[in-house]
């Protein structure tokens, strides 16, 4: 073999060793889900945007629920028996409304039960997610969101927030049409919350808590605890699996984003 032939392996090597990396990650992720099916005897759905920070030709992409998303989920919760419960763990920065909306009926229509799990984050759609469950069983440290809904790069309740401090006459077209979608962008997703949350609550609280999440009471990034959670009254516990948590460590960030967090790994006591 000459000198040629190993500069060839080893591109060879170098070419296919992010191939098989991945492939040895979804089977071990696939072994972790059999084995909280087996033991909750559920059937579990990931949604799961890890890669937050991707890049594109130096610009941040952003994973978030999509359409796409949405057919995915769908087509597993119709695939499922009706009886047989559903254990979805989110992790998320949140998403299109659409896709959000549809997950959030399909989940809170299945007859079986459906338990949330949130190992660290679910926001803004993700949290709208969350309201369709039996149950939310959060992290201690993890957070949920508020589900007030974005117009372009504005949040809706702060365009009609603007609009409502100048006269009429002093505000263009288009911000007025903005204004008019962000106020029924904003009543939709009340409606809908408060359609999710009526089974853990009565109408009226549903109705005034919906109009709390979506409403822009907080900024879309406010992080809401599973104390605060609960004292809203939402069904949150924090007996988060550790098979859960496990199973989050096989969703690693790109291997080109290298994090600032180091350890040591340390045995459980």
């Amino acid at each position: 073999m000459n000198f040629m032939s190993i500069i060839w392996i080893f591109i060879l090597i170098s070419a296919l060793q992010p191939a098989l990396q991945k492939r040895v990650q979804e089977m071990l992720r696939q072994r972790k889900i059999d084995e909280i099916e087996r033991a909750r005897g559920s059937r579990v759905i990931l949604l799961v945007h890890r890669q937050e920070t991707m890049s594109f030709l130096g610009f941040p992409l952003m994973r978030y629920i999509d359409v796409q998303d949405s057919e995915q989920v769908l087509r597993v919760i119709d695939a499922t028996d009706p009886n047989t419960p559903i254990d979805l763990v989110l992790h998320t920065p949140g998403g299109l409304v659409l896709a959000a909306t549809q997950i959030s009926r399909a989940l809170k229509a299945h007859k079986g039960g459906v338990r949330v799990l949130v190992p660290h984050y679910a926001m803004s759609g993700g949290t709208l997610m969350a309201l369709a469950a039996d149950e939310i069983v959060m992290n201690r440290h993890a957070v949920l969101g508020s589900v007030d809904p974005q117009i372009g790069q504005a949040a809706a309740a702060s365009i009609l927030a603007a609009v409502a401090r100048k006269p009429v006459a002093e505000v263009d077209d288009e911000t007025l049409i903005q204004a008019d979608m962000a106020q029924k962008a904003i009543e939709q997703v009340t409606v809908e919350a408060t359609a999710l949350l009526a089974s853990h609550m009565q109408q009226n609280e549903a109705r005034e808590l919906g109009e709390r999440l979506a409403s822009g009471h907080w900024t879309h990034d406010y992080p809401i605890s599973s104390a605060e959670a609960r004292m809203m009254g939402l069904p949150v516990s924090t007996d988060m699996p550790d098979s859960v948590m496990q199973l989050m460590q096989l969703y690693p960030q790109p291997a080109n984003k290298k994090g600032g967090v180091e350890y040591l790994p340390r045995k459980a006591p």
